[in-house]
Order: structure tokens, then sequence, then C-alpha cells
């Protein structure tokens, strides 16, 4: 079934308009959403507060933006490729650690903005968001057939939670990253999720 949309797709964002996004995302984090005005936002892309209404209706529709570019990106990931269900489960893990990291300011501003989503946009990515838990329990019910539902859902909201854990580590942690490369961290994630979702698998 194809979600729901009611906002640009990142392939339809023109280079102004991702310049404003990004500004908002850095800005958002930086401040939180009620702590970022839209002149403050203008300034840091390099426009005027005024100007921003021509791209965007104001910061509930740049909010709903962000957070729709991010689950483009996440809900494409976890699209099954009917090849082994470990396979499966690796790939989408793998990418989601990445764009943890890569991407972090995209996954605090979900983690810490999303009850600020304003009508009209909450309920499309409130849909959104119940096919991506949805694509994501089927990825973890393939791999781990033994579970009942209930059980697929609270071991698929520990992989997620580990995962996104990453974007909000401490800098100290965050090191690792740099000093050993962004490989060495998603192994190590991976490695993590992994033993615990063998242990689901054994019924330890």
């Amino acid at each position: 079934m194809t979600p729901p949309r009611d906002v640009r797709r990142a392939v339809d964002l023109r280079e102004r308009d991702r310049r404003i996004l990004d500004a908002a995302a850095l800005a958002f984090r930086e401040k939180g959403f009620h702590g970022v005005g839209m002149d403050e936002i203008g300034a840091r892309a390099g426009l005027s507060g005024p100007s921003l209404y021509r791209h965007f209706s104001g910061k509930d529709e740049i909010l709903a933006t962000l957070l729709h570019l991010a689950m483009d990106e996440l809900y494409e990931a976890t699209a099954p490729t009917g090849a082994d269900p470990a396979d499966d489960l690796d790939r989408a893990l793998r990418h989601h650690v990445r764009f943890a990291l890569e991407r972090r300011d995209l996954v605090v501003l979900h983690q810490r903005e999303l009850g600020n989503l304003a009508e009209p946009w909450r309920p499309a990515f409130t849909a959104r968001m119940g096919h991506y838990t949805r694509r994501w329990e089927e990825l973890v019910a393939r791999r781990l057939p033994n579970l009942d539902p209930d059980e697929v859902a609270a071991v698929t909201q520990a992989a997620l939670g580990t995962v996104f854990s990453v974007s909000t580590w401490p800098a100290r942690a965050h090191r690792l990253a740099t000093t050993g490369g962004p490989d060495v961290v998603v192994e190590l994630v991976l490695e993590l999720v992994h033993g615990g979702l063998d242990g689901s698998l054994s019924g330890t």
C-alpha cells in the first residue's frame, strides 16, 4: 500500500528549499522548535524572513517537510527485496544506523519535535509512521518467525531504539566515528542489535 503524502518529496525540492530546510533543521536541533522564528531561519539560510513565505507557509510546514524527508528515505530502506530474511533485516539496519550518524539533525528532530506537528500535517504523517512501523515489524517477523505479534512489536521497538540512539550519543562516543570511521560504529551497533535478535530467535 502506498503511504499518504501531503508535502513535497525530496526529489522535488529546489535548491533554495533545501537550504531553508537544512538551516531550519540545525536551528530546531540547537534551540527547539518553539525557540526559533522564521526570521532566524531566514537569516541562517541567507534570506529575509518575509521571503521565506514564498517557499513555506510557516514553521509548521517546514517541520512537516523535514519529517517527511526523513521518512522518505527510511521508508524506502524497509522495502523487502525477497532475499533471505536475515539479509533484508541486516540491510535495513545498516541503512538506518548510517542515517542516524549522517542526519542526526533529522533523527533528533523527530524524537523531540514530533509532538509539535500541527494540523493539517499531523494525520498524514501519523499514517506514514504506521506504514513504516508495520514494514519494520514484517522484517522482524520474517527474521524471527517464532515470535508472536506482541513480541515482534516489542523487539522492533527495541532494535529501532538502539539504532536511533546513535544520534544522541555524547561527544566522547561520537569520536569513535571520527577516529575509526562510520563503519566502526555501524558494525558495533549491528553487533548489539543482532545479538539481541539472536537471543530472541533462540528464546533465551
